[in-house]
Parts: structure tokens; sequence; C-alpha cells
């Protein structure tokens, strides 16, 4: 932590940016002489931002909650809402007891041959072994997820879990809702 930065009462460092910090790394996302004829826009585009950010827009689109909900009027996130439909989709799609078993293979490895030109992660080669194996067998579905997308695909994110049910069991729900929030930009 730098010198000077402030603490939340709990000890933690407070994770505000100000204006200028704030400003200086979302610009920092627009390095190529590109966007130079753009400024104007572009510090448009930084003013809603930070106001984003700046008022902890959480869930800046909402809806009513529908039927199905035990208060249909509450105003629910739309991001929590298509998550919560996927979830159920997908639930109704795996719950077939005659389906085959899954396993899931992850690559871990933010390495591939779009970020390190010429070379593939050990772990992206064990998975392709690992998926061969498992192939074979016509018990086992597979499905891989493979990290390294995270950094050769343009705004892919995976944000890590909070764990608020160790500190707050009676509040935490899945689909989460503590994502989207201020803490993803910059």
């Amino acid at each position: 932590m730098r010198r000077g930065s402030r603490r939340s009462p709990q000890g933690y460092a407070q994770p505000a940016s100000d204006r200028s910090e704030f400003e200086r790394r979302f610009l920092s996302q627009f390095p190529d002489s590109n966007f130079a004829k753009h400024s104007q826009e572009l510090a448009v585009i930084t003013e809603a931002v930070w106001q984003a950010y700046n008022n902890s827009n959480k869930a800046p689109r909402i809806r009513k909650a529908g039927a199905g909900y035990s208060d249909p009027d509450y105003a629910l996130s739309i991001d929590w809402i298509q998550t919560s439909d996927a979830i159920k989709i997908a639930r109704h799609r795996h719950d077939d007891p005659a389906e085959r078993q899954r396993i899931l293979l992850i690559n871990g490895s933010s390495r591939s041959e779009h970020t390190c030109p010429g070379e593939m992660s050990k772990s992206f080669r064990l998975m392709q072994i690992a998926n061969a194996v498992f192939e074979a067998e016509a018990s086992i579905a597979i499905d891989e997820l493979d990290l390294s997308r995270l950094t050769s695909e343009y705004g892919r994110h995976i944000h890590p879990c909070k764990a608020c049910f160790s500190t707050a069991a009676a509040l935490c729900h899945w689909p989460c809702s503590c994502y989207p929030n201020r803490h993803r930009i910059g």
C-alpha cells in the first residue's frame, strides 16, 4: 500500500480512486494512436463512467422482478434475472438422471498461441490429452473451460468469489449480485 493511502475503520485500504487517478487508469485502455482523434468523445465517455463509478452504480439496468418472485414489484438487476434464467435452463437440461456423467476440464493457463506466438501452454496440452482419454469412454460427457480466452479474447472477464457466504450467509444467494459493481472499472 502506498504511503498516504486511506484505510477503512476495519483496516482495509480504501478502493476508491480520486478523479485524476480514475481517469488515468480508464484512459490507459486506449493507448492506440487511432483513439487520439476521438479525444472529445472519450472525454464524454470518461465522465459518464466516472459518474457510474463515483456513485457506486452497481445495478444500472433494473426492472420489476415479475411473476415467480415473492415480491413481483421489487426492482431487480436485469443481469441478475438473465443469469438466474440461464441457470434454470441449464438445470433443466442437466437434470435428466439418464444423462451421461459430466467432467469439466479446465485449462488454467493464461498463455495461448494468441498471446505468446508459436507457444501452447502445457496446461492446454494436458487438457487435450485428458479430453482424448475421456472421449474414449462413451458414458462420459466432457465440458472444457479454457481460461486462456480471458487474455486472448477482448472483453472476457471472470470475477473472483468474494466469499460472502463465510461472513454473511443469510445475505448470500445464487446468482450472485455482488457483480457487476464499480470495482470492474479501472
